[in-house]
């Protein structure tokens, strides 16, 4: 029984968190998220590294199931992902265009621009980001998400202080 409660009350407290993100949220424009591919995966702990291992290495450990999502993301120009956040990182690729990343936790609220062939990392979690593409053609990106299982992918949030636009 206080399993049960316990998920009830969590599952009451989530759903106020995701209401009270979204009534204050910044949307999104003149963007398209698609999924192109969700699996289901259990826990997993791998490590690999060359030798010597100081060169470059790589460590990925979970605890608990996980999705991971790949998306194809289109921002037209002008478009914009509106301030969000997600529980796990991703793995972001740009294929066409350019975007530009701006972080919620940047007092100086400097843009990270990017172009075709480069990627970049959302931390996730608590990391509020905002994706946009100021330029004159179509941006693309593909994204690889790693997120605990059932999680819900992405999360809106209010503008922060830190950036006028």
């Amino acid at each position: 029984m206080r399993t049960r409660l316990r998920w009830v009350m969590g599952g009451v407290i989530l759903a106020g968190c995701i209401y009270a993100g979204a009534v204050h949220a910044t949307p999104a424009s003149q963007f398209t998220g698609t999924t192109v591919a969700l699996g289901h995966f259990d826990e997993f702990d791998v490590s690999l590294h060359t030798i010597p291992a100081d060169i470059w290495q790589s460590q990925q450990r979970t605890v608990g199931q996980s999705d991971v999502y790949v998306q194809s993301n289109v921002w037209q120009p002008g478009g914009t992902t509106g301030w969000h956040s997600h529980p796990g990182h991703s793995l972001i690729i740009v294929t066409a265009g350019t975007v530009t990343d701006y972080e919620g936790d940047d007092p100086s609220c400097t843009p990270h621009v990017y172009t075709v062939g480069q990627g970049f990392v959302d931390g996730g979690g608590d990391h509020v980001h905002m994706i946009r593409n100021e330029g004159s053609v179509e941006a693309r990106t593909y994204a690889v998400q790693l997120i605990p299982a059932g999680a819900v992918r992405r999360i809106d949030k209010p503008h922060p202080d830190n950036c006028p636009f």
